[in-house]
């Protein structure tokens, strides 16, 4: 059974500020292995303690129906071929740019030999490495993501505003990231807004779907902690019956010993004292069976809507949360 490492975090209701590690976060190994995950995590919870003032005023945000933004920036994670002969050449004022953004100029290298026309929108995806910080959050986190297949990136939308013979020139549109040379150009697909259910139907209490389960995987720029709002990525898909509008709830279990927020092994059971004159007295308090993840409730902590498939993962938009929750969290159908 796969569990979150622990970390060191700040615990917020409905959280709404959240960060990833490409994004926010970029480490990177310089030759000493050994010491790279506990620096790593320390810093993060340096970064989620530096937030927390943020976190606390903007945590009433409320999930909102997805916008065109988070449809058209979900990504995807997808173990099926993407075609690769149509791609950006570069842009205006390349002789000093290197990243292209909303307003800008761009090319493409298919033209009207290859059947493009004025006003044909498309958008541009880039596939993604692993997390560049080289850490995995949670157990198998990144073998996982591999036998998913490739996480590509959404990173704009574009118009065809002129058309040459073999190459097509375009303005951007959109850009949830920068757009760069050699990003794959793919025709445009709008995607519809799925429903949301009222927040009041969430049952922080619900018994087991009996359906499918996976796990948060991880989630756009390799964010590893989800507030409302935010997207993530789970090992279900279209091949597991997953479709557009499907509600995925989102839970952990209980006295594992493996709580996603940092505590001293056994801080659940033991109490903290002297051994040789008050034993280990961590808690308040004590039963004479100890609880384990299956003589307790699980802890439901949210819900998202999936907004895409792929053959065996779903993006997912977060819509309810009473806190904040991790990759390697569970999920369930609901």
């Amino acid at each position: 059974m796969c569990k979150v490492r622990q970390t060191i975090v700040l615990t917020l209701p409905n959280p709404s500020v959240t960060f990833g590690f490409q994004g926010a976060l970029r480490l990177k190994r310089t030759g000493f292995k050994g010491a790279s995950i506990m620096r790593g995590k320390i810093v993060l919870a340096g970064l989620i303690l530096s937030l927390s003032g943020v976190a606390v005023n903007a945590q009433q945000v409320k999930a909102r129906a997805p916008s065109s933004s988070d449809l058209d920036c979900s990504g995807i994670v997808t173990s099926e071929a993407v075609p690769r002969d149509t791609f950006l050449i570069t842009g205006e004022e390349s002789n000093y740019k290197i990243t292209f953004w909303q307003g800008d100029i761009v090319y493409i290298n298919k033209g009207s030999k290859q059947g493009v026309k004025v006003d044909d929108r498309f958008s541009a995806i880039r596939a993604v490495t692993p997390d560049p910080t080289e850490m995995e959050w949670s157990k198998w986190q990144f073998s996982i993501l591999k036998r998913l297949g490739t996480l590509w990136e959404d990173e704009g939308r574009m118009r065809v505003i002129v058309v040459q013979p073999d190459l097509s020139i375009a303005k951007i549109e959109r850009t949830c990231s920068y757009l760069q040379r050699g990003d794959i150009v793919m025709p445009y697909a709008e995607r519809s807004a799925p429903p949301l259910k009222a927040e009041d139907r969430f049952d922080r209490f619900a018994p087991p779907s009996g359906k499918p389960a996976a796990m948060v995987i991880a989630g756009k720029d390799f964010q590893v902690t989800f507030g409302a709002n935010d997207t993530m990525y789970v090992n279900l898909g279209s091949a597991q019956g997953v479709k557009v509008g499907d509600y995925f709830r989102v839970f952990r279990y209980q006295g594992t010993e493996h709580e996603t927020a940092y505590q001293t092994r056994r801080f659940a059971f033991d109490a903290d004292g002297s051994i040789a004159f008050y034993g280990r007295n961590y808690g308040f308090g004590s039963v004479p069976l100890r609880y384990k993840w299956d003589n307790v409730p699980r802890e439901i902590v949210g819900e998202g809507v999936v907004v895409r498939t792929a053959p065996n993962a779903s993006t997912v938009l977060v819509t309810f949360t009473l806190r904040e929750f991790y990759a390697g969290d569970y999920v369930e159908l609901e």
